[in-house]
């Protein structure tokens, strides 16, 4: 298996239970659950832990039990966890709202924020980097491994030359209408002149690829329990199979079907028993 580098967020998820849609403007009751393990970075790197790749996240968390908590529970998932750093200040928290439908509302409470960039990446062996974080400090590291190794990188954000990458992964409920109109020019605007595939997931609608040629994946038709986290399983599916060898209509189809297992369990991440199943279909 790969030697993956993912960085991004790592957070913990404090599940309240809708008992109705959230509305605009709505009175809205629900019922406190579980806090769980979360965040951009942490969910992909957990659901390529348990493919069986050899996955560093690089992240940090603040000096409070949340984030010894944090750390423990991404140890025991089985990721590297010796590029984390301890800052000062609270950890990362999220309340997670989820309706009856399964679909799902964050409300970030406060971010952890490196006060520099994390130069530590410099020295990590990788078959492949995944970026799935908001910070703006990373160009200058990226650009420097960007001949090394393959950058897949998540967006927004959307400034010039921010994530020197090789492939940009995004929602379109994230883009403007002028990024949509012309994915793969507003994907060289964040990633340089190494871009070669801008992918776009449209949740219900499947997925498209942009680059050499245009390519489509209709999606995988599921129950929906739990919508956290789908567009963070499908980039690890992504991830998996570009890092394998994979061409990208291959990869495509397999992030789309790990993007759908997602979806059809509980959970912010893929747990291992959904990714092992996916992996045998």
């Amino acid at each position: 298996m790969a030697r993956i580098v993912v960085v991004g967020s790592v957070a913990s998820d404090e599940v309240v239970r809708l008992t109705e849609r959230c509305r605009e403007g709505a009175h809205l009751n629900g019922v406190p659950g579980e806090t769980r393990l979360g965040g951009g970075g942490a969910n992909s790197a957990v659901a390529l832990a348990a493919a069986g790749h050899h996955v560093t996240l690089v992240t940090a968390v603040g000096e409070d039990e949340t984030g010894q908590w944090q750390v423990d529970q991404l140890d025991a998932a089985g990721v590297d966890v010796s590029a984390i750093r301890r800052v000062a200040g609270p950890s990362t928290r999220s309340i997670l709202l989820i309706d009856p439908a399964g679909e799902r509302t964050i409300v970030n409470l406060g971010r952890v924020q490196e006060p520099e960039p994390p130069r530590r990446l410099l020295d990590l062996s990788a078959d492949l980097i995944y970026v799935r974080t908001r910070s703006t400090t990373l160009a200058p590291l990226l650009a420097d491994m960007v001949g090394r190794q393959p950058i897949i990188a998540h967006i927004p954000p959307m400034m010039a030359g921010i994530f020197p990458a090789h492939v940009v992964v995004a929602s379109a409920s994230d883009l403007d209408a002028d990024a949509l109109a012309d994915p793969m020019a507003a994907a060289r605007v964040v990633a340089g002149p190494s871009l070669e595939w801008m992918v776009l997931t449209r949740g219900e609608a499947g997925a498209e690829a942009f680059g050499p040629r245009h390519l489509t994946q209709a999606a995988v038709a599921v129950a929906a329990v739990d919508t956290t986290g789908a567009g963070d399983a499908f980039a690890a599916g992504l991830c998996h199979a570009l890092s394998g060898g994979d061409k990208m209509p291959a990869a495509l189809a397999q992030a789309v079907r790990w993007g759908a297992a997602k979806v059809a369990q509980e959970g912010s991440a893929l747990t291992g028993e959904s990714v092992r199943r996916v992996l045998s279909a």
